[in-house]
């Protein structure tokens, strides 16, 4: 039930020749030419940290439909992929965790949008895999769940594994750091969890980054995601730091003696 393939339309639709610069004005000039319905859209980020803000919006306005989105996780109310599902251009999502999402809830369950599921561990990995040219490999997750019906399923040394695809896409859509006008990018904290993994699996990977700078100015022995894997990049510009749900202990009332 959970198992299926990406669409890959991209096959019958080239994409256009790209510029000898990667570096591109902003987010809406970064993705011309590059759009069309019925496209598969690899998103980083993680909850609402190290989302590609900027290219949301873009695509938003772009007004292109019937997208596969490959994520984590579809953002909260009102925020990151959720303006996209609200928007009516997400047909499918394939995410490893849905919570905080109301809208996400609302068009499932009534049929208006498709979800495959996956444990998170293995979304990464499938993610991964497509990035190294690996079509599918084994795993001892889900064995026995709803996750491994459909599937193959092998044993090694007394074990059961089910058998995992890779996660390829049309575009991938990156948020980081730092970039270099040569792609190099450096993810922060948080930020790193699916960005690098996904910026290595889009036919054209499009990074947005809080600082560009010139080539040298990264440290070579820091650098998370190489420029090769990066055709497009720009830097982003009014990001906010969203908490998605603040857990702190309100701070006791102060006392005469405390103060």
């Amino acid at each position: 039930m959970l198992q299926c393939e990406l669409p890959e339309p991209a096959r019958q639709k080239r994409m256009p020749a790209l510029a000898d610069s990667k570096v591109y004005p902003d987010a809406a000039a970064a993705l011309k030419g590059l759009t069309f319905d019925g496209m598969s859209v690899l998103a980083g980020g993680f909850g609402l940290s190290g989302n590609p803000e900027n290219l949301i919006a873009a695509l938003k306005e772009d007004g292109v439909k019937n997208l596969t989105i490959v994520s984590n996780n579809c953002g909260a109310d009102g925020k990151g992929l959720w303006v996209l599902l609200n928007n009516g251009q997400v047909k499918k999502m394939i995410s490893s965790y849905v919570g905080e999402n109301k809208l996400f809830e609302e068009l499932y369950l009534s049929g208006k949008l498709e979800l495959e599921l996956n444990p998170q561990g293995t979304l990464a990995e499938r993610i991964r895999a497509g990035g190294a040219g690996i079509p599918a490999f084994y795993t001892r997750t889900g064995v026995g769940t709803v996750v491994a019906e459909g599937k193959p399923q092998e044993d090694f040394e007394g074990q059961t594994y089910v058998r995992e695809s890779w996660l390829k896409g049309d575009l991938a859509i990156v948020k980081a750091w730092k970039g270099d006008t040569e792609g190099n990018l450096v993810y922060r904290k948080t930020a790193r969890n699916f960005n690098p993994m996904i910026a290595t699996a889009g036919k054209v990977t499009i990074a947005e980054v809080e600082e560009l700078v010139a080539p040298g100015q990264l440290d070579p022995d820091g650098i998370h995601t190489p420029g090769i894997f990066v055709q497009r990049i720009f830097q982003g510009r009014d990001y906010k730091k969203y908490i998605e749900r603040v857990t702190t202990r309100p701070r006791p009332a102060a006392t005469t003696e405390s103060k």
